[in-house]
C-alpha cells in the first residue's frame, strides 16, 4: 500500500484527485451522492424550480375553526348546538361613529343603510341573525294598557323628517337599545355581524382573510364626518395579514444581518452565499410541498419559514467551517467537502430528525391551526436533511473556499480560541460553581414560571401592539358602549319544548344572578331574567308579576313574546337557549371564575332532563382554546424532551451523554416560562409551540459540540483536551451561530405586530441560553458525569488524537491512531 497526501494531491489534476479519493474510506451514502454529484444539483435546481413555483401560489389565509380545539367538550357542545345558537360563534361588530352630532341625523342614518346593506350581502354572514338600526329583527316592545305593543325600531315609514327621526328616537329608548347598538352618547351605533362557518352559496369554509379585505370596503365611507370601528376575528386575522409586508421587511433584515455576521467571520463570499442559497431553497421547498399538501398558511405560522432559514443557517455554517479548516490545511476541496460530510452528517441528520419529531408532536394538540404550523415545520426541517447536509457540501465540493478565508482559519484555529476559557469548567472548582450557579436560577425560574397564566393577559388583541388601529377600535367600542363584546354563553338543553318549563326557567334565572356576583361580568341575559320582565308587561307592568310563573301557559306567553323580539335567545323547538354573560375582557382570570362557576352549578342543578353546558360566545370558545393550551402544555414538552432523549441516546450510546445534552435545554426552559411571566406574555395557542421551537433549535448545539468530545475522549484524551479540541473545531461555530440568530431576531422586537416582538424576546433568550448552555454547561456537566467514565482510558499526549476506522477498496476495515491534523489535513490510505 502506499500513502497519498496532500503535497502530492495539490499538485495532481483535479479528475486525478478525485478518482484517487473515490476509492478510499467512506460509506455507500456518501460514495453515491459524490461520486453522482451532477446529478445531485441537477435534482436540486429542478426540484427548486417546481416547487418555487408552487410555492408562488400559496395564499395566505385563516378561517375561526382552525383557531379553536375541535375535540374539546366545550366546543362539540357549541358545534352540536351551532344551529340554535345564532351569532354566538364567529362574529364581527362595525360601529358606525357621526363625529359631528349624534345618530338621529338623516346624513348619517342614509349612511348607516349603505354600510347595513353592504355588510348583510358579504358571502358568510349569517343575515337570519345580523342585527343593526336597519335590520326589522331589532324590534322595539312596550306595555300598555293593552297588554304588549312593539314593532321595528327603525319606523315603517321613515323619511328623514324630524317627526320620523323623533319616532325612531323613542323606539331606540323603548327597545332599550342604549349600550348594546347604540351609543351611550348616542353619537354612534352598532352592525353585530354573525358569521357562518361556511358560505351558502360556495360550501367553502368562511376565509376570515377574505372576509376582512371584503370589510375593507366599508372604511370608504370614513370620512371627516364618518368614523368605521370593525373588531372581531376575521379583523384580527386582516390586520395581521396587512402587517405582513413589515413583517417579511424585518425577516429580511434578520436574514442580511445573519450573513454580514457570517461573512465577518469567514471572509468567504461565496461559501456565506452557498450557506445562505441552501438554507433558503429550503424555505423554498417547504412552502412550495405545503401547498402542493393543500395548506395555506396562516398568520401565526409566518414565523415558520425563518425559523427554517434559521436552522439551516446553522447546520450550513458547521459544514463550511469543516471544509474551510481542511482546505486552510492543503485538503483539496473535494477531499475537503467529503471529510466534513463524513464527521458531520451523523450529528447533523440527528439533529435535524430530532427537530423534526420535536415539531411534529405539535400534531397532537387539537388545534388546526398548531397542526398546520407543526406540519410546515416538519417539512421546512426535513429538506434541511437534503439542502443541507448533502447538497451543500456537494456545492462546497466544486467551490471550495477563499484560500486567503482558508488560511486566515488556519492561523485562527492553530492561535489560542477567544472561548479558551470555557475549558476552565471542565476543573473541579469552576464546574461546581456554574453547576450551583445553574441550579439557584432553575429554582428561581421555576418559582417565577409557577405565575405563568393561559390565555391572554391584556384585553384587546394582544397580538397587536396597544396602539394599533384594532385595539383602537375595541378601546372606542368599550368606551362607548356598555356590553363588551367578550360574550360567555352557557348552553341549556332540555327536551323539545321544555325549556320554558318553570323548573329550567327558575334555574336560569339563579344562574345569572351568581353570574352577575361575579367580578369581571357586566351582566347577564337569557330566557329565565326576560320571563319575569315579559310576565310583568302581561299584568300591566305590575312590578308584583316581576316573577317567573308557575303556570305553563304564563310561561309559554312569555317566552313566546321573548323569541319575537330576542330571536337569538331560544331556537324554534325550544329546546335549546342561551345564558350569556357579558365579559368586561377575556383575560385569563376571569375566564377562569366564569368556568369555575358554570361547572360547579352544573354538577348541582343538572338533572337528566336539563342540563348546563360549556360553552359558546367568542369568550366562552377562548375559555376552551385556554384550557386545551393549559392541559397540552406540559404533556407536549414531556414528548419533545422523550424524542431529543431517544434521539441523542441513539447518537452517543451514553445515558450520561445523554443528560450531559439534555438538562441544559431543561434549563432554558424554565427560563424562557418565567421569561415569558415577567413580560407579561400568556401562554396560548401563539406562543405554546414556541417551547417544542427552542428545544428543537437547542439540541443542535450539544450534538455538534458533544459529538466531538466523545469522539476525544473514546481515543484516550483528558476533558480538557478533548472539550478544547471540540471547542476550536465546532464550538466556535456554536457560539457564531447563537449570536448571529440572537441579533437578527432581536431586531423583531421594533415590529409593529406585537406578536413577532413577542416572538423577538423568546427566541433571542433562547437562542442566547441555548448557546451558553451548550458552552457552558456541556464541559461542567461532563466533569460530573463523563470524566469518570473516562478516567482510566489509555490517555495520549499528542492532541487531537483520534481513532479513525478507514474502509480500503477491498471493503475490509483497518483502525489506526491519526493526529487531529493529520485526519484533517491529509487523505486516507489508498492503494
Amino acid at each position: 500500500m502506499m500513502k497519498v497526501d496532500v503535497s502530492r494531491l495539490k499538485n495532481m489534476p483535479v479528475v486525478a484527485t478525485v478518482e484517487a479519493f473515490d476509492r478510499c474510506s467512506g460509506d455507500l451514502a456518501e460514495r453515491v451522492i459524490f461520486n453522482s454529484r451532477g446529478l445531485v444539483i441537477l435534482l436540486s435546481l429542478l426540484a427548486t424550480l417546481l416547487l418555487g413555483w408552487q410555492a408562488a401560489r400559496l395564499t395566505v389565509g385563516s378561517n375561526f375553526s382552525q383557531m379553536i380545539p375541535q375535540s374539546h367538550p366545550f366546543i362539540l357542545n357549541y358545534f352540536d348546538n351551532a344551529d340554535s345558537l345564532g351569532g354566538l360563534g364567529n362574529a364581527v361588530r362595525v360601529v358606525v361613529e357621526n363625529k359631528q352630532g349624534d345618530i338621529y341625523d338623516p346624513e348619517y342614518l342614509e349612511v348607516l343603510k349603505e354600510i347595513n346593506d353592504k355588510v348583510y350581502l358579504l358571502p358568510g354572514v349569517d343575515r337570519v341573525y345580523m342585527k343593526s338600526l336597519w335590520m326589522p329583527v331589532v324590534r322595539w316592545t312596550e306595555v300598555t294598557d293593552q297588554g304588549f305593543v312593539g314593532g321595528p325600531v327603525m319606523p315603517e315609514n321613515y323619511d328623514g323628517t324630524a317627526p320620523s327621526l323623533e319616532q325612531l328616537e323613542r323606539n331606540v329608548a323603548r327597545g332599550n337599545l342604549s349600550g348594546t347598538l347604540v351609543a351611550n352618547n348616542a353619537r354612534s351605533s352598532l352592525l353585530f355581524v354573525p358569521l357562518l362557518e361556511r358560505v351558502a352559496e360556495t360550501g367553502k369554509a368562511v376565509d376570515s382573510a377574505e372576509f376582512a379585505r371584503q370589510l375593507d370596503s366599508i372604511r370608504a365611507f370614513e370620512s371627516d364626518k364618518i368614523g368605521i370601528h370593525v373588531v372581531g376575528f376575521p379583523q384580527l386575522v386582516g390586520d395581521l395579514i396587512a402587517g405582513l409586508n413589515k413583517v417579511m421587511v424585518f425577516f429580511v433584515f434578520a436574514a442580511l444581518i445573519a450573513m454580514v455576521i457570517i461573512f465577518a467571520y469567514t471572509r468567504c463570499l461565496k461559501s456565506t452565499l452557498l450557506v445562505t442559497v441552501c438554507s433558503i431553497m429550503a424555505v423554498i421547498w417547504q412552502l412550495g410541498i405545503f401547498h402542493l399538501m393543500g395548506y395555506v398558511i396562516d398568520p401565526y405560522s409566518i414565523l415558520v419559514p425563518f425559523l427554517v432559514f434559521a436552522i439551516g443557517i446553522s447546520h450550513g455554517a458547521q459544514k463550511m467551517n469543516g471544509v474551510m479548516q481542511d482546505v486552510g490545511r492543503g485538503t483539496h476541496r473535494y477531499v475537503a467537502a467529503r471529510y466534513t460530510f463524513r464527521r458531520l452528517f451523523l450529528a447533523g441528520l440527528t439533529a435535524l430528525l430530532a427537530d423534526v419529531v420535536g415539531f411534529a408532536v405539535l400534531v397532537m394538540i387539537d388545534i388546526p391551526m398548531i397542526q398546520g404550523l407543526a406540519i410546515a415545520a416538519s417539512i421546512g426541517v426535513a429538506v434541511l436533511i437534503f439542502t443541507n447536509l448533502i447538497l451543500l457540501p456537494v456545492l462546497l465540493s466544486y467551490s471550495g473556499v477563499s484560500p486567503r478565508a482558508a488560511a486566515r482559519s488556519l492561523r485562527e484555529g492553530r492561535a489560542q480560541s477567544r472561548l479558551e476559557f470555557l475549558v476552565l469548567f471542565t476543573r473541579p472548582g469552576p464546574a461546581k460553581v456554574l453547576l450551583g450557579v445553574s441550579l439557584v436560577l432553575v429554582v428561581i425560574g421555576y418559582l417565577a414560571s409557577r405565575d405563568m397564566r393561559i390565555g391572554d393577559l391584556d384585553p384587546g388583541a394582544p397580538e397587536l401592539r396597544a396602539d394599533s388601529r384594532y385595539n383602537l377600535d375595541n378601546a372606542f367600542i368599550t368606551r362607548n358602549f356598555g356590553l363588551s363584546s367578550d360574550q360567555f354563553a352557557i348552553i341549556v338543553k332540555t327536551a323539545p319544548g321544555k325549556i320554558n318549563s318553570f323548573e329550567t326557567l327558575l334555574e336560569m334565572d339563579r344562574l345569572e344572578e351568581l353570574l352577575r356576583r361575579l367580578p369581571g361580568v357586566q351582566t347577564t341575559v337569557s330566557l329565565g331574567s326576560l320571563t319575569r320582565v315579559f310576565t310583568a308587561g302581561n299584568s300591566e307592568n305590575n312590578p308584583k308579576w316581576m316573577s317567573i310563573p308557575r303556570d305553563e301557559l304564563m310561561t309559554t306567553n312569555a317566552t313566546s313574546q321573548i323569541a319575537v323580539t330576542y330571536p337569538d335567545l331560544v331556537n324554534e323547538d325550544y329546546s335549546v337557549a342561551p345564558v350569556i354573560a357579558y365579559l368586561a375582557d377575556h383575560k385569563a382570570e376571569t375566564l377562569e371564575r366564569v368556568v369555575a362557576l358554570v361547572q360547579a352549578f352544573s354538577r348541582e342543578h343538572d338533572t337528566e332532563d336539563r342540563q348546563f353546558l360549556l360553552a359558546a360566545g367568542s369568550a366562552g370558545i377562548e375559555a376552551a382554546t385556554n384550557d386545551m393550551v393549559q392541559h397540552a402544555h406540559y404533556r407536549l414538552i414531556l414528548w419533545v424532551y422523550l424524542a431529543v432523549i431517544l434521539l441523542c441516546f441513539i447518537t452517543f450510546r451514553s445515558w450520561r451523554a445523554v443528560l450531559v445534552a439534555v438538562i441544559p435545554l431543561i434549563i432554558t426552559t424554565i427560563l424562557c416560562e418565567a421569561l415569558m411571566v415577567w413580560l407579561g406574555i400568556g401562554l396560548k395557542v401563539a406562543t405554546l409551540p414556541v417551547m417544542a421551537l427552542g428545544v428543537g433549535i437547542g439540541v443542535d448545539y450539544a450534538l455538534y459540540l458533544l459529538s466531538v468530545q466523545l469522539a476525544h475522549l473514546r481515543a484516550g484524551l483528558s476533558l480538557a483536551d478533548a472539550y478544547r479540541n471540540a471547542l476550536n473545531f465546532t464550538g466556535k461555530v456554536v457560539a457564531l451561530i447563537g449570536i448571529t440568530l440572537s441579533v437578527a431576531v432581536v431586531t423583531w422586537i421594533w415590529s409593529p405586530i406585537k406578536f413577532q416582538a413577542d416572538m423577538g424576546w423568546l427566541l433571542t433568550f433562547m437562542f442566547v441560553w441555548n448557546m451558553v448552555g451548550a458552552l457552558a454547561l456541556i464541559p461542567a456537566l461532563s466533569y460530573l458525569l463523563l470524566n469518570r467514565k473516562f478516567e482510566n482510558s489509555d490517555s495520549r499526549s499528542v492532541e487531537n488524537d483520534v481513532v479513525e476506522k478507514t474502509l480500503m477498496p477491498d471493503g475490509k476495515g483497518q483502525e489506526r491512531l491519526r493526529t487531529g491534523s493529520e485526519r484533517i489535513g491529509t487523505v486516507p490510505e489508498v492503494q
